[in-house]
């Protein structure tokens, strides 16, 4: 009899974010790969009336039907039945807990959910930085039977943050390479990356207390384009001061893209990415201090599809090469000799760049591994 796996998302808060939908179909299709029944479950307030809610399964069951993914589950945020008072074609958290493993993306829940479930697992998908949060009291987790991490230093003895006295499974980001072939871009098609730009949250580090979001990684770097031999692109969500920001970005040399018009649904967000040349993208300075050796998920979706990554460096790891499909710059130069490489080596960077994501990141072999140690 095949497994069933309940994954917890949560991407009805950000259901207009086409990349963010993606961070969980990789390891929903990559179980589905396997031939395990998967339920996809996500909370919602229990307030919410009716028609909105019977609306809003209703949208998210087309999005997945997309992918073969035709099981939906709601529970309440605390982790309760819904207590839904009419059909709305999803089941029930009681329906959903009969599954052989909650794999909980989403963080959230309570105690309540986790041990609805024979087995319950974490997958931390932002390495240091819960581990930082849990220990400040900003943010708790549920107990599980076992916890995963995509940071390959956490846990450790040389990593730069608590480990919450928990034991830490690494295990990389995963990409369903059967969804995310290679595709050929024009040769003047730009680097690209999606993100958002600025946001409220601070961290510190000692004394230090610094801005963590994508506005404050590319600092560094904004002079890029005026230097570059090719052209480089950011679809971005520039939240506040958008006219100020896009203006000076511009005047850089940057070349702006509107994500709600190019990745806000998943279909959407895969053809930008395949449309590109590469990415270039910096990481958050929170990476970049706490050298988690952290990947984007972003960023293999990249490098299955046949694009070689120029991403910026977030510490030693075991296996991540640093110019070889894959490109981690460390300073504004080396960022510009990794351009000129993949521009002058395309064809081969490309290969390259799809078969690191075959031998680390392949959905299949990497839920295999969950599930092995997860059961």
């Amino acid at each position: 009899m095949a497994l069933t796996v309940c994954i917890y998302a949560n991407t009805l808060p950000y259901f207009q974010g086409g990349g963010h939908a993606w961070v969980y179909l990789n390891w929903a299709l990559g179980f589905k790969a396997l031939g395990c029944r998967v339920i996809w479950l996500e909370s919602i307030d229990d307030r919410t009336p009716d028609p909105i809610v019977a609306a809003t399964v209703n949208r998210l069951s087309n999005r997945l039907a997309r992918y073969g993914l035709e099981e939906v589950a709601l529970c309440n945020w605390s982790g309760e039945s819904f207590g839904l008072s009419g059909p709305t074609g999803c089941l029930d958290i009681e329906d959903a807990s009969t599954a052989d493993l909650l794999l909980n993306v989403g963080y959230g829940q309570s105690d309540r959910l986790t041990s609805r479930f024979r087995r319950s697992a974490l997958l931390d998908i932002d390495p240091g930085l819960t581990q930082i949060w849990v220990s400040q009291a900003k943010m708790s987790i549920p107990q599980h039977d076992s916890y995963f991490t995509i940071g390959e230093t956490v846990g450790k003895p040389q990593a730069r943050f608590p480990d919450l006295n928990l034991k830490w499974n690494y295990i990389p980001p995963c990409v369903a390479l059967e969804y995310w072939a290679p595709h050929r871009a024009s040769n003047n098609a730009p680097f690209t990356t999606v993100t958002h730009w600025s946001g409220d949250e601070w961290m510190q580090d000692g004394p230090d207390i610094y801005c963590n979001d994508k506005r404050a990684g590319f600092l560094p770097f904004l002079e890029l384009p005026r230097h570059s031999t090719h052209p480089v692109e950011l679809a971005l969500c520039l939240g506040d001061n958008e006219y100020t920001e896009r203006a000076d970005l511009q005047r850089r040399g940057w070349h702006i893209a509107d994500p709600a018009q190019v990745a806000s649904t998943p279909w959407d967000y895969q053809r930008y990415i395949q449309n590109s040349f590469g990415e270039f993208s910096c990481a958050k300075p929170s990476c970049v201090r706490l050298q988690n050796a952290w990947i984007s998920d972003r960023t293999i979706c990249y490098l299955a599809s046949g694009k070689p990554a120029i991403v910026q460096h977030t510490g030693p790891s075991r296996f991540l090469p640093d110019a070889s499909g894959l490109f981690r710059f460390r300073d504004l130069e080396s960022a510009l000799h990794s351009i000129e490489t993949v521009v002058s080596d395309y064809d081969n960077q490309s290969r390259l760049a799809r078969q690191l994501v075959e031998e680390y990141f392949d959905a299949r072999k990497v839920v295999s591994s969950v599930l092995e140690r997860a059961l």
